[in-house]
């Protein structure tokens, strides 16, 4: 993929837009539809640059109780809600034990840990993590989902926003995976509502409207078609329509 943008920034630089308690706006669209969106934003934003790479890959392994207490309450649009897992920066080997909580403002605060993932019994210090850092018990957890996908990662030149942009994800679990490689992802990540976010008004420009989006939630109702999911039905019958339709505009314009 073409990266567009002229100014860089490095990973130490980002310290000063951290942002770990924040209010996350996602927004979700054909993967088509990308490079346009990065062009007319290339100006407004650094990139994150790393040893000359912009695109970084991510892996996550996502924990539940055995009766779904967390998936439950995201579903059942409950306004406090957790996430836990292991987060893994494949290029660096770096990996964390997070812990996401969103209160009832809307607000995400993450903390996390630095974990190994390679084993899947929580050791001491997660467990103090988890026990002091949620309202679950470490013991009660179990493995639930693991995903992989492709991260840009963008910070407004004003130092206020950070926006990170998720391409070929797929869901993994039992063996089997689940692509959704049709799909952008996109977070913009501000102190308060996006209101000065110039990513946020390009997408509305374009027509693309803020909507929903769990990776966790999402990969639960694909990989597992027992868990309740009704809740989650309109949104997954739109992802499949925007992937069924731009493919087809497509290969359309393949064709002319």
């Amino acid at each position: 993929m073409d990266i567009p943008f002229r100014h860089t920034i490095q990973l130490d630089e980002m310290n000063q837009v951290k942002l770990m308690k924040r209010l996350d706006t996602k927004y979700w669209f054909h993967i088509s539809k990308l490079p346009e969106v990065l062009e007319v934003i290339k100006n407004d934003y650094f990139i994150l640059q790393i040893n000359n790479k912009y695109i970084f890959p991510y892996f996550s392994r996502y924990y539940d109780t055995e009766e779904n207490s967390m998936y439950l309450a995201h579903h059942n649009r409950r306004c406090k809600r957790y996430k836990i897992r292991h987060r893994v920066y494949l290029d660096s080997g770096l990996s964390f034990l997070e812990v996401k909580r969103k209160d009832n403002k809307g607000k995400t605060l993450k903390t996390r840990i630095l974990s190994d993932f390679t084993h899947q019994n929580f050791e001491q210090p997660e467990q103090t993590f988890i026990n002091s850092q949620s309202p679950y018990s470490s013991n009660g957890l179990l493995p639930t989902l693991q995903n992989m996908f492709d991260r840009i990662t963008l910070v407004s030149k004003n130092f206020d926003e950070r926006c990170t942009i998720d391409l070929n994800l797929q869901f993994i679990t039992e063996g089997e995976i689940h692509k959704l490689h049709e799909l952008a992802i996109i977070e913009v990540k501000t102190e308060g509502l996006p209101s000065n976010s110039t990513l946020a008004t390009r997408l509305r420009d374009a027509g693309i409207r803020r909507s929903g989006f769990s990776k966790y939630c999402m990969g639960r109702v694909l990989t597992d078609p027992s868990i309740k999911s009704n809740a989650f039905k309109p949104n997954i019958r739109r992802i499949q329509k925007t992937i069924f339709q731009e493919t087809i505009k497509n290969q359309i314009k393949q064709c002319s």
